[in-house]
């Protein structure tokens, strides 16, 4: 059942007001870094590489970019906010809780049409194809539409192609984009709709097909430190901006945006 945009704020609300934070954490020196989920394996990486050359780590917390948002409002002690799209980091900054001079944007990805690897079949998108056939009596598995970057990417696409009203009551909604893959992964939903990069995180999954760019908006993940960021923080965003990561963000499938401030 799809939830609405508010029922979502609150759903975000409640997790925010869980959040196991402390006041040492609140007070770490090592780098919090609030990052959405489809980031996970490649930031991982990252984080471990910069470990090995400084002795030092970053805790990363993984979650949907608009449950990232709330919790930074509610005082989550992040030094540093990933997002998976320029609205929930606008939402932060609208709230004078970022540093405006570290933000750019960082990464590009694409959305792509997944499928079990057993049942994939390659399928041409274009406009009016045919979805519905595609998960036949299934749900399509997309991560929330009215709030979360890919769910909202996603919609978009199967509305400028025409195909949204055929599959619109048939969507399984997940938390976010790495919950919508597992839903694939362990064939409970025939078909998904995520990020091209998590497609090539999973061996259990397959690209039916992939989303011409100009059917959704332009999938962009902006990087800033929050106002409590820590000079550890700085440090961890210097390295993620450099020649070593820039690799590693490619070798994962993501395209490494110019540093211009958005």
């Amino acid at each position: 059942m799809a939830i609405t945009r508010r029922g979502w704020m609150a759903c975000c609300a409640l997790v925010a007001a869980i959040f196991p934070w402390s006041p040492a954490l609140a007070q770490s020196t090592e780098p919090i870094v609030f990052a959405a989920a489809s980031l996970k394996n490649v930031l991982d990486a990252i984080n471990g590489q910069w470990q090995k050359e400084t002795g030092k780590q970053a805790r990363i917390s993984y979650a949907s970019s608009p449950a990232l948002a709330k919790q930074i409002e509610q005082g989550a002690p992040a030094h540093m906010f990933i997002s998976a799209d320029l609205d929930w980091i606008d939402y932060v900054a609208q709230k004078n809780l970022i540093r405006p001079d570290t933000r750019s944007n960082l990464l590009g990805n694409r959305i792509v049409l997944i499928a079990h690897k057993d049942k994939a079949k390659a399928i041409e998108i274009r406009r009016g194809f045919d979805l519905a056939a595609v998960i036949g009596d299934g749900r399509l598995a997309m991560a929330n539409v009215d709030a979360v970057p890919a769910g909202r990417y996603g919609k978009a696409a199967l509305e400028k192609l025409g195909v949204w009203a055929s599959v619109s009551a048939r969507i399984a909604q997940a938390e976010n984009v790495r919950a919508a893959l597992l839903l694939v992964s362990r064939g409970e939903a025939p078909a998904g709709i995520v990020y091209q990069t998590d497609a090539a995180a999973d061996a259990n999954v397959k690209i039916i097909g992939t989303f011409p760019e100009d059917t959704h908006p332009p999938i962009v993940y902006p990087i800033a430190l929050t106002t409590n960021a820590s000079p550890a923080a700085a440090a961890f965003l210097a390295y993620i901006h450099s020649a070593k990561s820039k690799s590693r963000f490619e070798a994962h499938g993501f395209t490494v945006l110019d540093r211009g401030r958005s």
